[in-house]
């Protein structure tokens, strides 16, 4: 294990916004227990699509969409808020 020093420019919860050294952007750390949620609901959407449930795949897809929507404003908030382009 190395241990280095990195840039956070949100509070440290689950979804911190933070930069690598050597890195141009600051990138979104997610706990472990926030990436299995992740996959599960894309475990959820996929399963219902080969069931054939498409209205259970369009719900649940719905809901990590806006799951990473929240996401990626908190990102988008934490360079704006520091001077930061975007990076797409």
């Amino acid at each position: 294990m190395e241990r280095i020093e990195v840039e956070l420019f949100t509070d440290g919860g689950n979804d911190a916004v933070v930069r690598m050294p050597g890195r141009n952007f600051p990138g979104v750390l997610v706990q472990g227990d926030s990436l299995h949620i992740i996959r599960s609901a894309v475990v959820e959407v996929t399963e219902a699509c080969e069931r054939g449930d498409l209205d259970e795949a369009r719900d649940s897809a719905s809901f990590l969409l806006a799951d990473l929507d929240a996401l990626l404003a908190r990102y988008e908030a934490a360079l704006r808020e520091h001077d930061i382009r975007r990076p797409y």
